[in-house]
């Protein structure tokens, strides 16, 4: 039985839509912890590869195919057992992980792993890794780099030769013709592949703690994930989030949107209109009207999902289950299905016709 609330932070109409609204997924979602074959309950990160899906744990590198856990750690040539991030380089096949320790290179059961010693790598704790072409690009904590997989040639992206004022690189996404970079502290970065140049986006207002000019530009400059699709880029920070169409932002905060939480670790968009948010307080998905929340109740514990409209009406609908944790780290698709990383185990969430 669905029950009907007027949440009092949830009043505010929304001003724009950027698409149709669909039906919001609902989904049963089963739970994976040590107690069934992860290394660790900590999922810093996920990639799903279509039958096998990756975990990046404080514990090593998982996959769960045919129903069951492998797990690759440093004796198997992993550069650190904390995975912070991972890739798919679709064309070949090969995972890219990246650590505390360094990036490392899975391809056909065989780990070979990159580091400031025995490699062009700019620093060894890698948050983030994209692969474009036969580019990988990496996000680290002394800058950005570009590997050529071709050539064996890396490339720097620091204060020297950018416009970050930070060196602390968060997150990375990159096509062929854009690539963006979550600077911590410093906005986000843009690079244009076809003419070379670097362009930076801030907070207008430069104010840590408050939003004073709503839509008017990136929304924080604590930046710890972007997603670049279908021409929209979607940036996540520890103080809300934005959407940018390459003209004009749109910002998204507790008090006017659906989201559980201002603080984000991760963003994932579908297309130009869909992206999901992976926030310290529930997994919120926005199909461009409308919003959905999944987590458990931070009142009793017990699996909860609600959904929001426009008008600022939320409705919660019977579930009964949740993903394992409300601090949500990661998500991937698997067809209708997601699967979820959070500090206290991965989820997979069925879908629900």
């Amino acid at each position: 039985m669905k029950r009907l609330v007027i949440s009092a932070l949830l009043m505010a109409v929304a001003t724009c839509a950027f698409g149709t609204p669909t039906a919001m997924p609902r989904y049963h979602f089963e739970n994976f912890t040590t107690a069934n074959g992860l290394p660790h309950n900590h999922v810093f990160t996920l990639l799903v590869d279509k039958e096998r899906v990756w975990a990046g744990t404080e514990n090593g590198l998982a996959v769960y195919e045919n129903h069951a856990w492998k797990t690759y750690g440093t004796a198997d040539g992993l550069a650190h057992r904390a995975v912070l991030s991972l890739a798919l380089d679709k064309r070949t096949g090969v995972v890219w992980a990246g650590t505390m320790g360094g990036l490392s290179r899975v391809s056909a059961g065989r780990i070979d792993s990159f580091t400031q010693l025995n490699s062009g790598l700019s620093n060894d704790v890698v948050y983030g890794v994209s692969v474009e072409g036969e580019n990988v690009w990496v996000a680290t904590a002394a800058g950005g780099c570009r590997f050529n997989t071709r050539t064996g040639q890396w490339t720097l992206y620091n204060e020297r030769n950018t416009p970050m004022a930070e060196i602390w690189t968060y997150g990375v996404s990159a096509t062929a013709g854009k690539v963006y970079y979550a600077v911590w502290g410093s906005g986000v970065l843009e690079y244009d592949q076809k003419t070379g140049r670097w362009d930076k986006y801030d907070d207008p207002d430069g104010e840590n703690e408050i939003v004073l000019f709503k839509d008017q530009g990136l929304i924080h400059e604590i930046v710890t994930s972007v997603s670049y699709v279908d021409g929209i880029l979607w940036a996540a920070t520890y103080f809300g989030d934005s959407r940018y169409d390459g003209r004009t932002w749109h910002n998204f905060l507790t008090k006017d949107s659906g989201l559980p939480s201002n603080f984000t670790n991760f963003i994932k968009g579908v297309d130009a209109n869909r992206a999901w948010f992976c926030t310290d307080r529930g997994l919120a998905y926005f199909d461009g009207v409308n919003w959905a929340v999944y987590r458990n109740s931070p009142l009793d514990g017990k699996p909860e999902m609600t959904e929001r409209g426009p008008d600022g009406k939320v409705t919660y609908v019977d579930v009964t289950s949740a993903p394992a944790h409300n601090y949500v780290l990661g998500i991937d698709f698997q067809g209708n299905d997601i699967w979820v990383a959070t500090a206290k185990g991965l989820s997979h969430g069925i879908h629900q016709p």
